[in-house]
Protein backbone atom coordinates (compact mmCIF):
# COMPACT_ATOMS: atom_id res chain seq x y z
CA UNK A 1 0.00 0.00 0.00
CA UNK A 2 2.68 2.30 1.00
CA UNK A 3 4.49 2.05 -2.70
CA UNK A 4 0.62 2.62 -4.26
CA UNK A 5 0.48 5.66 -2.42
CA UNK A 6 3.70 6.37 -3.59
CA UNK A 7 3.07 5.99 -6.56
CA UNK A 8 0.18 8.32 -6.35
CA UNK A 9 1.90 10.77 -4.99
CA UNK A 10 4.46 10.98 -7.76
CA UNK A 11 1.81 11.24 -10.19
CA UNK A 12 -0.14 14.15 -9.15
CA UNK A 13 3.35 15.99 -8.17
CA UNK A 14 4.15 15.40 -12.41
CA UNK A 15 0.57 16.71 -13.09
CA UNK A 16 1.18 19.86 -10.73
CA UNK A 17 -1.95 18.87 -8.11
CA UNK A 18 -0.84 19.11 -4.43
CA UNK A 19 -4.12 16.84 -3.87
CA UNK A 20 -7.04 15.17 -5.03
CA UNK A 21 -10.42 17.01 -3.96
CA UNK A 22 -13.49 15.90 -2.44
CA UNK A 23 -14.93 13.95 -5.23
CA UNK A 24 -11.79 12.00 -6.73
CA UNK A 25 -11.23 10.59 -3.14
CA UNK A 26 -14.60 9.36 -3.11
CA UNK A 27 -14.43 7.93 -6.38
CA UNK A 28 -10.49 6.63 -6.11
CA UNK A 29 -12.38 4.51 -2.86
CA UNK A 30 -15.60 3.04 -4.66
CA UNK A 31 -13.47 2.40 -7.67
CA UNK A 32 -10.94 0.71 -6.07
CA UNK A 33 -13.35 -1.40 -3.83
CA UNK A 34 -16.18 -1.81 -5.57
CA UNK A 35 -17.18 -3.72 -9.45
CA UNK A 36 -19.66 -0.68 -9.97
CA UNK A 37 -19.56 2.75 -10.39
CA UNK A 38 -21.62 5.79 -11.41
CA UNK A 39 -19.38 9.19 -10.97
CA UNK A 40 -21.76 12.47 -11.40
CA UNK A 41 -20.11 15.88 -11.20
CA UNK A 42 -19.90 18.51 -13.28
CA UNK A 43 -17.49 19.26 -15.88
CA UNK A 44 -14.06 20.40 -15.34
CA UNK A 45 -14.10 18.89 -11.41
CA UNK A 46 -11.27 15.83 -12.66
CA UNK A 47 -13.42 13.21 -13.35
CA UNK A 48 -11.14 11.97 -15.33
CA UNK A 49 -8.40 11.86 -12.89
CA UNK A 50 -10.51 10.58 -10.20
CA UNK A 51 -11.07 7.17 -13.24
CA UNK A 52 -7.64 6.98 -14.21
CA UNK A 53 -5.85 6.72 -10.69
CA UNK A 54 -7.55 3.57 -9.43
CA UNK A 55 -8.32 1.81 -12.89
CA UNK A 56 -4.17 2.45 -13.95
CA UNK A 57 -3.32 1.81 -10.57
CA UNK A 58 -5.51 -2.09 -11.08
CA UNK A 59 -3.31 -3.00 -14.26
CA UNK A 60 -0.66 -5.35 -14.42
CA UNK A 61 2.69 -4.95 -16.51
CA UNK A 62 3.26 -8.15 -17.14
CA UNK A 63 0.12 -8.27 -19.64
CA UNK A 64 0.70 -7.33 -22.77
CA UNK A 65 -2.96 -6.74 -24.15
CA UNK A 66 -5.40 -4.50 -23.72
CA UNK A 67 -6.58 -4.33 -20.04
CA UNK A 68 -8.45 -0.80 -19.84
CA UNK A 69 -11.06 0.38 -22.36
CA UNK A 70 -12.14 3.90 -22.29
CA UNK A 71 -15.07 4.69 -24.06
CA UNK A 72 -16.03 8.36 -25.08
CA UNK A 73 -18.06 10.25 -27.26
CA UNK A 74 -15.79 12.32 -29.20
CA UNK A 75 -12.44 12.43 -30.84
CA UNK A 76 -11.47 15.29 -28.43
CA UNK A 77 -12.36 13.71 -25.71
CA UNK A 78 -10.06 10.86 -26.62
CA UNK A 79 -7.36 12.87 -27.29
CA UNK A 80 -7.22 14.58 -23.80
CA UNK A 81 -7.50 11.61 -22.07
CA UNK A 82 -4.72 10.04 -23.99
CA UNK A 83 -2.83 13.10 -23.40
CA UNK A 84 -3.41 12.90 -19.34
CA UNK A 85 -2.28 9.30 -19.34
CA UNK A 86 0.91 10.68 -21.30
CA UNK A 87 1.85 13.30 -18.46
CA UNK A 88 0.62 10.85 -15.35
CA UNK A 89 3.94 8.74 -16.37
CA UNK A 90 2.54 5.48 -15.56
CA UNK A 91 4.63 3.76 -17.70
CA UNK A 92 1.51 1.91 -19.48
CA UNK A 93 0.88 2.46 -23.21
CA UNK A 94 -1.90 4.11 -23.98
CA UNK A 95 -3.48 5.05 -27.45
CA UNK A 96 -6.49 6.69 -28.73
CA UNK A 97 -8.64 5.45 -31.38
CA UNK A 98 -11.22 7.44 -33.30
CA UNK A 99 -13.12 8.49 -36.84
CA UNK A 100 -11.33 11.18 -38.60
CA UNK A 101 -8.20 9.85 -39.15
CA UNK A 102 -6.98 6.70 -41.55
CA UNK A 103 -7.04 3.32 -39.86
CA UNK A 104 -4.29 2.07 -41.16
CA UNK A 105 -2.34 4.46 -38.72
CA UNK A 106 -4.79 2.55 -35.81
CA UNK A 107 -3.06 -0.83 -36.93
CA UNK A 108 0.10 0.43 -37.15
CA UNK A 109 -0.26 1.97 -33.71
CA UNK A 110 -2.15 -1.37 -31.87
CA UNK A 111 0.10 -3.38 -33.66
CA UNK A 112 2.10 -3.49 -29.94
CA UNK A 113 -1.20 -3.57 -27.71
CA UNK A 114 -1.74 -0.54 -25.16
CA UNK A 115 -2.51 -1.38 -21.95
CA UNK A 116 -5.15 1.57 -22.30
CA UNK A 117 -7.06 1.89 -25.38
CA UNK A 118 -9.57 5.09 -25.56
CA UNK A 119 -11.82 5.36 -28.46
CA UNK A 120 -15.18 6.52 -29.63
CA UNK A 121 -17.63 3.58 -30.06
CA UNK A 122 -17.58 3.43 -33.86
CA UNK A 123 -13.95 3.36 -34.54
CA UNK A 124 -13.49 0.87 -31.87
CA UNK A 125 -16.47 -1.27 -32.70
CA UNK A 126 -14.83 -1.17 -36.24
CA UNK A 127 -11.77 -2.22 -34.84
CA UNK A 128 -13.41 -5.53 -32.98
CA UNK A 129 -15.27 -6.22 -36.31
CA UNK A 130 -11.93 -6.38 -37.69
CA UNK A 131 -10.11 -8.42 -34.84
CA UNK A 132 -7.47 -5.32 -34.73
CA UNK A 133 -6.84 -6.41 -30.95
CA UNK A 134 -7.75 -9.05 -28.79
CA UNK A 135 -10.49 -8.57 -25.77
CA UNK A 136 -9.24 -11.33 -23.90
CA UNK A 137 -7.65 -9.48 -21.19
CA UNK A 138 -10.36 -6.43 -20.75
CA UNK A 139 -11.00 -6.46 -17.25
CA UNK A 140 -12.09 -2.61 -16.88
CA UNK A 141 -14.16 -0.57 -18.79
CA UNK A 142 -15.19 3.08 -18.75
CA UNK A 143 -17.91 5.08 -20.72
CA UNK A 144 -17.02 8.10 -19.90
CA UNK A 145 -19.93 11.27 -20.57
CA UNK A 146 -21.83 8.11 -21.11
CA UNK A 147 -25.03 10.16 -21.68
CA UNK A 148 -24.05 12.39 -24.29
CA UNK A 149 -22.96 8.99 -26.44
CA UNK A 150 -25.94 7.74 -25.94
CA UNK A 151 -27.54 10.71 -26.94
CA UNK A 152 -26.16 11.16 -29.98
CA UNK A 153 -26.96 8.10 -31.40
CA UNK A 154 -24.06 5.56 -30.00
CA UNK A 155 -26.10 3.45 -28.39
CA UNK A 156 -26.30 0.13 -31.07
CA UNK A 157 -22.12 0.47 -31.28
CA UNK A 158 -21.91 0.48 -27.19
CA UNK A 159 -24.08 -2.56 -26.67
CA UNK A 160 -21.75 -4.38 -29.87
CA UNK A 161 -18.84 -3.60 -27.92
CA UNK A 162 -20.11 -5.04 -24.72
CA UNK A 163 -21.73 -8.17 -25.88
CA UNK A 164 -17.86 -8.64 -27.47
CA UNK A 165 -16.32 -8.46 -23.67
CA UNK A 166 -16.46 -11.31 -22.27
CA UNK A 167 -14.24 -11.01 -18.61
CA UNK A 168 -15.47 -7.33 -18.05
CA UNK A 169 -15.06 -7.39 -13.94
CA UNK A 170 -15.27 -3.50 -13.28
CA UNK A 171 -17.18 -0.71 -14.88
CA UNK A 172 -16.90 3.14 -13.98
CA UNK A 173 -19.61 4.92 -15.96
CA UNK A 174 -19.18 8.99 -15.54
CA UNK A 175 -21.91 12.28 -16.64
CA UNK A 176 -22.18 15.86 -16.35
CA UNK A 177 -26.17 15.30 -15.60
CA UNK A 178 -28.06 12.99 -13.87
CA UNK A 179 -31.12 12.97 -16.47
CA UNK A 180 -29.86 9.34 -17.81
CA UNK A 181 -31.78 5.71 -18.12
CA UNK A 182 -28.51 2.98 -18.32
CA UNK A 183 -29.50 0.64 -20.94
CA UNK A 184 -29.29 -3.10 -19.48
CA UNK A 185 -26.40 -3.97 -21.66
CA UNK A 186 -24.29 -2.22 -19.53
CA UNK A 187 -24.99 -4.88 -16.90
CA UNK A 188 -24.88 -2.49 -14.13
CA UNK A 189 -25.36 -4.58 -10.34
CA UNK A 190 -24.85 -3.09 -6.99
CA UNK A 191 -23.31 0.11 -8.46
CA UNK A 192 -22.41 2.79 -6.43
CA UNK A 193 -23.41 5.92 -7.45
CA UNK A 194 -21.57 9.08 -6.43
CA UNK A 195 -23.20 11.91 -6.79
CA UNK A 196 -21.15 15.96 -7.11
CA UNK A 197 -23.85 17.74 -9.51
CA UNK A 198 -24.75 19.81 -6.41
CA UNK A 199 -21.54 21.71 -6.52
CA UNK A 200 -22.04 23.11 -10.03
CA UNK A 201 -22.60 26.72 -10.01
CA UNK A 202 -22.01 28.13 -6.45
CA UNK A 203 -19.44 30.84 -7.77
CA UNK A 204 -21.27 31.38 -11.28
CA UNK A 205 -22.84 34.73 -11.52
CA UNK A 206 -25.49 35.12 -14.32
CA UNK A 207 -26.13 38.43 -16.27
CA UNK A 208 -28.49 39.43 -19.25
CA UNK A 209 -27.09 41.81 -22.11
CA UNK A 210 -30.15 43.51 -23.31
CA UNK A 211 -29.63 44.15 -27.34
CA UNK A 212 -31.50 46.32 -29.44
CA UNK A 213 -30.89 44.78 -32.88
CA UNK A 214 -32.14 41.17 -33.21
CA UNK A 215 -28.39 39.87 -34.64
CA UNK A 216 -27.10 40.94 -31.24
CA UNK A 217 -23.34 41.58 -33.28
CA UNK A 218 -22.82 44.88 -32.26
CA UNK A 219 -24.16 44.24 -28.82
CA UNK A 220 -21.55 41.04 -28.63
CA UNK A 221 -18.53 43.11 -29.77
CA UNK A 222 -19.55 45.46 -26.97
CA UNK A 223 -19.43 43.05 -24.52
CA UNK A 224 -16.47 41.74 -25.60
CA UNK A 225 -14.60 44.85 -25.42
CA UNK A 226 -16.09 45.67 -21.89
CA UNK A 227 -15.16 42.52 -20.72
CA UNK A 228 -11.57 43.14 -22.07
CA UNK A 229 -8.66 40.98 -22.98
CA UNK A 230 -10.00 37.74 -21.23
CA UNK A 231 -10.65 33.62 -22.23
CA UNK A 232 -14.24 32.81 -23.07
CA UNK A 233 -16.55 30.79 -25.03
CA UNK A 234 -19.28 32.44 -27.15
CA UNK A 235 -21.98 29.64 -27.54
CA UNK A 236 -23.88 29.66 -30.78
CA UNK A 237 -26.43 27.26 -31.77
CA UNK A 238 -25.50 26.32 -35.47
CA UNK A 239 -22.78 26.27 -37.35
CA UNK A 240 -23.79 28.66 -39.64
CA UNK A 241 -24.02 31.41 -37.41
CA UNK A 242 -20.51 30.78 -36.18
CA UNK A 243 -19.65 32.00 -39.44
CA UNK A 244 -21.03 35.18 -39.51
CA UNK A 245 -20.53 35.85 -36.03
CA UNK A 246 -16.72 35.11 -36.95
CA UNK A 247 -16.88 37.33 -40.12
CA UNK A 248 -18.10 40.15 -37.84
CA UNK A 249 -15.22 39.57 -35.35
CA UNK A 250 -12.90 39.87 -37.93
CA UNK A 251 -14.10 42.44 -38.84
CA UNK A 252 -14.26 44.68 -35.64
CA UNK A 253 -9.89 42.99 -35.13
CA UNK A 254 -11.19 40.44 -32.65
CA UNK A 255 -9.20 37.81 -32.84
CA UNK A 256 -10.70 34.13 -32.26
CA UNK A 257 -11.04 30.55 -33.49
CA UNK A 258 -13.95 28.39 -34.59
CA UNK A 259 -15.37 24.92 -32.93
CA UNK A 260 -18.34 22.67 -34.27
CA UNK A 261 -18.78 19.44 -35.58
CA UNK A 262 -18.78 20.22 -39.08
CA UNK A 263 -14.76 21.68 -39.23
CA UNK A 264 -12.04 19.07 -40.37
CA UNK A 265 -11.23 17.39 -37.16
CA UNK A 266 -6.85 19.05 -37.50
CA UNK A 267 -8.60 22.41 -37.54
CA UNK A 268 -10.77 21.71 -34.03
CA UNK A 269 -7.72 19.94 -32.82
CA UNK A 270 -5.82 23.18 -33.80
CA UNK A 271 -8.44 25.76 -32.80
CA UNK A 272 -8.18 24.28 -29.05
CA UNK A 273 -4.48 24.53 -29.28
CA UNK A 274 -4.41 27.70 -30.09
CA UNK A 275 -6.82 28.43 -27.58
CA UNK A 276 -5.28 26.70 -24.62
CA UNK A 277 -1.61 28.52 -25.37
CA UNK A 278 -3.40 32.11 -25.35
CA UNK A 279 -3.33 32.38 -29.10
CA UNK A 280 -6.96 33.05 -29.11
CA UNK A 281 -8.80 34.09 -25.76
CA UNK A 282 -12.21 33.69 -27.43
CA UNK A 283 -13.48 30.90 -28.84
CA UNK A 284 -17.40 30.62 -30.99
CA UNK A 285 -18.63 27.22 -30.82
CA UNK A 286 -21.55 25.12 -30.55
CA UNK A 287 -22.54 22.64 -27.47
CA UNK A 288 -19.64 20.32 -28.82
CA UNK A 289 -17.44 22.19 -26.62
CA UNK A 290 -20.19 22.83 -23.96
CA UNK A 291 -18.12 19.82 -22.27
CA UNK A 292 -15.40 17.01 -22.16
CA UNK A 293 -13.03 19.46 -23.94
CA UNK A 294 -9.28 19.86 -22.08
CA UNK A 295 -9.82 24.03 -22.24
CA UNK A 296 -8.20 26.83 -19.66
CA UNK A 297 -9.46 27.75 -17.06
CA UNK A 298 -12.45 30.70 -18.60
CA UNK A 299 -13.54 33.98 -17.38
CA UNK A 300 -17.18 34.05 -19.05
CA UNK A 301 -19.05 32.74 -21.46
CA UNK A 302 -21.68 34.17 -23.85
CA UNK A 303 -24.87 32.60 -24.95
CA UNK A 304 -25.17 34.71 -28.17
CA UNK A 305 -27.56 32.40 -29.34
CA UNK A 306 -29.76 31.09 -26.28
CA UNK A 307 -30.04 27.80 -25.99
CA UNK A 308 -32.93 25.56 -26.17
CA UNK A 309 -32.81 23.14 -23.34
CA UNK A 310 -32.10 23.53 -19.77
CA UNK A 311 -29.36 20.60 -19.83
CA UNK A 312 -27.31 22.79 -22.71
CA UNK A 313 -27.28 26.28 -20.38
CA UNK A 314 -25.77 23.67 -17.74
CA UNK A 315 -23.51 22.42 -19.62
CA UNK A 316 -22.10 25.98 -21.09
CA UNK A 317 -22.40 27.55 -18.25
CA UNK A 318 -19.99 24.26 -16.56
CA UNK A 319 -17.33 25.84 -18.84
CA UNK A 320 -16.70 28.75 -15.99
CA UNK A 321 -16.94 28.69 -12.28
CA UNK A 322 -15.22 25.49 -12.05
CA UNK A 323 -14.46 23.96 -8.89
CA UNK A 324 -13.55 27.41 -6.51
CA UNK A 325 -12.97 29.62 -9.51
CA UNK A 326 -15.09 32.71 -10.12
CA UNK A 327 -17.09 33.07 -13.42
CA UNK A 328 -19.83 35.06 -15.71
CA UNK A 329 -22.44 34.07 -18.04
CA UNK A 330 -24.03 35.89 -20.32
CA UNK A 331 -27.06 35.92 -21.71
CA UNK A 332 -27.97 38.23 -24.91
CA UNK A 333 -31.43 38.69 -25.15
CA UNK A 334 -32.70 40.69 -27.72
CA UNK A 335 -35.40 43.27 -26.49
CA UNK A 336 -38.47 41.17 -27.97
CA UNK A 337 -37.13 37.73 -27.67
CA UNK A 338 -38.16 34.93 -25.61
CA UNK A 339 -36.53 34.25 -22.77
CA UNK A 340 -36.87 30.44 -21.84
CA UNK A 341 -37.96 29.51 -18.36
CA UNK A 342 -34.97 28.29 -17.14
CA UNK A 343 -33.13 31.42 -17.45
CA UNK A 344 -34.05 32.93 -14.51
CA UNK A 345 -31.56 35.84 -13.59
CA UNK A 346 -32.77 39.21 -13.14
CA UNK A 347 -29.13 40.79 -13.13
CA UNK A 348 -28.60 43.11 -16.08
CA UNK A 349 -25.02 44.15 -17.08
CA UNK A 350 -25.10 47.73 -18.77
CA UNK A 351 -22.49 48.22 -21.90
CA UNK A 352 -21.19 51.84 -22.58
CA UNK A 353 -18.58 52.57 -19.83
CA UNK A 354 -15.14 51.51 -20.14
CA UNK A 355 -13.46 49.11 -22.63
CA UNK A 356 -10.96 47.14 -23.62
CA UNK A 357 -8.43 46.32 -26.75
CA UNK A 358 -9.16 42.69 -27.10
CA UNK A 359 -5.48 41.37 -28.92
CA UNK A 360 -3.27 38.51 -28.14
CA UNK A 361 0.79 38.41 -27.62
CA UNK A 362 1.33 35.03 -28.73
CA UNK A 363 1.33 32.93 -31.95
CA UNK A 364 1.73 29.15 -32.64
CA UNK A 365 3.93 27.63 -34.18
CA UNK A 366 3.75 23.91 -35.83
CA UNK A 367 6.72 21.90 -35.18
CA UNK A 368 7.25 18.54 -37.58
CA UNK A 369 8.41 16.20 -34.92
CA UNK A 370 6.93 14.46 -32.00
CA UNK A 371 7.11 11.40 -29.24
CA UNK A 372 7.78 8.88 -32.24
CA UNK A 373 10.87 11.02 -33.49
CA UNK A 374 12.09 10.20 -29.45
CA UNK A 375 11.68 14.55 -28.90
CA UNK A 376 10.65 15.52 -25.74
CA UNK A 377 9.58 19.29 -24.74
CA UNK A 378 12.80 19.87 -23.05
CA UNK A 379 14.49 19.10 -26.31
CA UNK A 380 11.95 21.60 -27.76
CA UNK A 381 12.37 24.53 -25.06
CA UNK A 382 16.53 23.93 -25.91
CA UNK A 383 15.77 24.45 -29.61
CA UNK A 384 13.89 27.92 -29.18
CA UNK A 385 15.90 29.70 -26.27
CA UNK A 386 19.30 28.36 -28.19
CA UNK A 387 18.59 28.26 -31.95
CA UNK A 388 14.97 30.92 -31.19
CA UNK A 389 17.30 32.88 -28.98
CA UNK A 390 14.37 32.97 -26.46
CA UNK A 391 14.34 34.14 -22.69
CA UNK A 392 12.25 31.50 -20.75
CA UNK A 393 9.71 34.00 -19.76
CA UNK A 394 9.03 34.45 -23.39
CA UNK A 395 8.50 30.42 -24.19
CA UNK A 396 4.81 29.95 -24.13
CA UNK A 397 2.69 26.64 -23.63
CA UNK A 398 3.96 23.33 -25.57
CA UNK A 399 1.95 20.42 -26.66
CA UNK A 400 3.57 17.71 -27.55
CA UNK A 401 1.65 14.87 -30.10
CA UNK A 402 3.06 11.53 -31.39
CA UNK A 403 4.22 13.15 -34.37
CA UNK A 404 4.53 16.75 -34.32
CA UNK A 405 4.46 19.48 -31.64
CA UNK A 406 2.71 22.97 -31.04
CA UNK A 407 4.32 25.93 -29.28
CA UNK A 408 3.47 29.20 -27.98
CA UNK A 409 6.29 31.86 -29.20
CA UNK A 410 5.46 35.88 -28.63
CA UNK A 411 4.05 37.70 -31.95
CA UNK A 412 6.54 40.35 -31.94
CA UNK A 413 9.61 37.87 -32.44
CA UNK A 414 7.46 35.53 -34.85
CA UNK A 415 9.19 36.08 -38.18
CA UNK A 416 12.91 36.46 -36.34
CA UNK A 417 11.80 32.88 -34.57
CA UNK A 418 10.91 30.47 -37.29
CA UNK A 419 13.78 31.68 -39.45
CA UNK A 420 16.05 30.71 -37.05
CA UNK A 421 14.61 27.12 -36.12
CA UNK A 422 13.24 26.13 -39.10
CA UNK A 423 14.88 23.02 -41.30
CA UNK A 424 17.11 22.70 -38.01
CA UNK A 425 18.04 19.81 -36.37
CA UNK A 426 16.06 18.70 -33.17
CA UNK A 427 17.28 15.59 -31.90
CA UNK A 428 18.45 13.55 -35.25
CA UNK A 429 15.69 14.84 -36.68
CA UNK A 430 14.92 17.80 -39.37
CA UNK A 431 12.41 19.86 -38.32
CA UNK A 432 9.95 22.07 -40.17
CA UNK A 433 8.67 25.13 -38.40
CA UNK A 434 5.71 27.03 -39.38
CA UNK A 435 2.86 29.16 -38.09
CA UNK A 436 -0.31 27.42 -37.72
Amino acid sequence: MANQNKSQQAILNKLNIEALNPMQEEAFLSISSIDNTVLLSPTGTGKTLAFLLPTINNLSAKCENVQLLILVPSRELAIQIEQVVREMGSGFKVNAVYGGRPFSKDKIELAHAPAILIGTPGRVADHLRRETFLVEDIKTLVLDEFDKSLEIGFEKEMSAILASLPNIKKRILTSATQDMEIPRFVGLENEIVIDYLDTKTSNLVVKKVISPEKNKLQTLVDLLHSIGNKPGIVFCNFKDTIQYVSDFLLENNIPHGCFYGGMEQIDRERALIKFRNGTHQIIIATDLAARGLDIPELNFIIHYQLPLKAEEFTHRNGRTARMNAQGTAYVLQWENEYLPEFITSTQIEKLGGKTSKIKSEWSTLFISGGRKDKISKADIAGLFFKQGNLQRNELGVIELKQDCAFVAVPKVKLETIIANTNNTRLKKKKVRVHEV
